[in-house]
């Protein structure tokens, strides 16, 4: 019987290069100087901190492009509020998020179960989602099915087997 798994990961190695590229390219824009602008990873959170929230924009836009250009989905990212530091600076984290929830799963296998055709079933292994049919062209449906719709986390195929 054919599977697959609906897993949803983020490389962290990519995550780490794209904050180094971000801090590098901050610490030599003309815009960036003298505003105490800097962007650090630490166990999956990005810390960003600025001088005013003008310049809080500008980074986060530097972080997303480099995220981008390294393949990282946005969709990882949840940014939390921006708060007030000392002598009007602002500072603002970015949580990596990966796995699918249990929220996520459920939304994921009842997506499934409305959607692929008949004799499809899904189920969640911890943080994946294993679906099964019959016949491979139904998880090549399933698959297309899934990529069209917006779960807002990033979503990755894994395990494909006949």
């Amino acid at each position: 019987m054919p599977t697959f798994d609906v897993v949803s990961e983020v490389d962290l190695q990519e995550v780490r290069n794209a904050v180094d590229q971000a801090q590098r390219e901050v610490g030599t824009r003309f815009d960036f100087k003298d505003t105490g602008s800097s962007i650090q990873l630490s166990d999956g959170e990005i810390k960003l901190q600025s001088a005013t929230e003008d310049r809080m924009r500008a980074l986060v836009q530097v972080l997303e492009e480099k995220l981008v250009r390294r393949t990282v989905s946005l969709k990882a990212l949840t940014y939390g509020k921006v708060e007030e530091g000392a002598k009007g600076a602002v500072r603002q984290t970015a949580t990596i998020t990966a796995g699918i929830n249990d929220v996520k799963a459920r939304e994921v296998n009842r997506f499934v179960k409305e959607h692929a055709p008949k004799g499809v079933s899904s189920s969640t292994q911890g943080e994946q989602v294993r679906v099964s049919a019959k016949k491979r062209d139904d998880l090549q449906a399933v698959i297309a099915a899934l990529k069209d719709h917006d779960f807002g986390i990033p979503l990755q195929f894994k395990n494909f087997r006949d």
